[in-house]
């Protein structure tokens, strides 16, 4: 593989479409850096600019300005080679019904030059569990068998990265957990993976960096571990012995008392759970269980997307 450090380099990036004479600005000096090897998740709400930003890497639409490398190469100065250097995997379930997934994915070979003794269909196949259906036309496949085909027929060429739109859109809790091991099985070769997803247990489970973004800004940037400490606030919740009388220590944690359990939020960078049970230890309240709840994706997602203001 090429000499580089980041498989993505996006410097600045604008583009603006026309609606109706309506300017609207898709991406607004857009700046990423996916490193080599990672698995980086792209989110963001619908019309954010994600979908807007692959098609920049495709060569489907031409930005207004910046710049934008692929695996060290501009695609300005050499479209053509950035092309090959990816495999994009769309959002769309967008298969010739009368042909099948081995000849899709033969076709899609010979589209990129592959010599016949270096395609690996029958291995594609196997990985993405499509084996039984090799020789079915496509039209007969389900949504998710042709979910499947599609991140076939992006591997086909050997890419040095991968961009999935929505890999796993439609398909059902086992495919998708399979199509999750495959793409961290590819990932363990080396290769590069840009991720676009709803799901945020998906970017939570797959995902080594994310970047936010919303009407067309990057609003945040990191590893997944430094964004998920954005979210200071934990839960706790006590299994009580015997119905209480809450404590006026306890009012500063928003305490909630239903069916013997009682349950606390506090800011994890301001309060040690310690504190909180020393205060029940005081008032001799005594608990059977605990539990800690941490913030998630979720809470960061929706606190980025609600304060546009902040840029990492």
């Amino acid at each position: 593989m090429s000499d580089y450090k980041y498989s993505i380099e996006a410097k600045n990036v604008n583009k603006v479409f026309y609606k109706k004479s309506q300017k609207v600005d898709a991406l607004i000096d857009f700046s990423i850096k996916l490193e080599k090897g990672s698995i980086h998740g792209l989110l963001g709400p619908n019309g954010a600019g994600k979908s807007t930003f692959i098609n920049i890497l495709g060569g489907l639409v031409k930005k207004n300005s910046g710049e934008v490398n692929i695996c060290g190469i501009n695609i300005d100065k050499n479209i053509k080679l950035s092309k090959f250097k990816i495999g994009i995997v769309p959002q769309e379930l967008n298969i010739d019904p009368f042909f099948s997934p081995a000849e899709l994915l033969e076709l899609q070979a010979g589209l990129y030059g592959v010599p016949k003794r270096k395609r690996k269909t029958d291995e594609i196949l196997e990985n993405l569990k499509l084996t039984d259906q090799r020789n079915a036309y496509a039209r007969t496949l389900s949504g998710g068998m042709r979910r499947r085909l599609l991140i076939g027929k992006a591997l086909v060429h050997d890419p040095e990265m991968i961009i999935l739109d929505e890999p796993t859109a439609g398909v059902d809790i086992d495919i998708r957990t399979s199509v999750w091991n495959y793409i961290k099985k590819i990932s363990k070769l080396g290769k590069t993976i840009c991720l676009t997803t709803h799901y945020l247990e998906e970017a939570e489970n797959l995902c080594d960096n994310i970047t936010i973004i919303n009407n067309g800004r990057k609003v945040i940037e990191g590893s997944k571990s430094d964004l998920l400490n954005i979210i200071s606030t934990k839960s706790v919740s006590f299994v009580l012995d015997k119905n209480i009388d809450l404590p006026i220590e306890l009012n500063k944690f928003k305490p909630s008392l239903d069916n013997g359990t009682l349950k606390l939020s506090y800011d994890k960078n301001k309060t040690n759970i310690r504190e909180i049970i020393d205060i029940l230890r005081k008032h001799s309240i005594d608990f059977k269980e605990i539990n800690t709840f941490e913030g998630d994706l979720e809470d960061v997602f929706i606190k980025v997307v609600n304060n546009n203001d902040t840029v990492v």
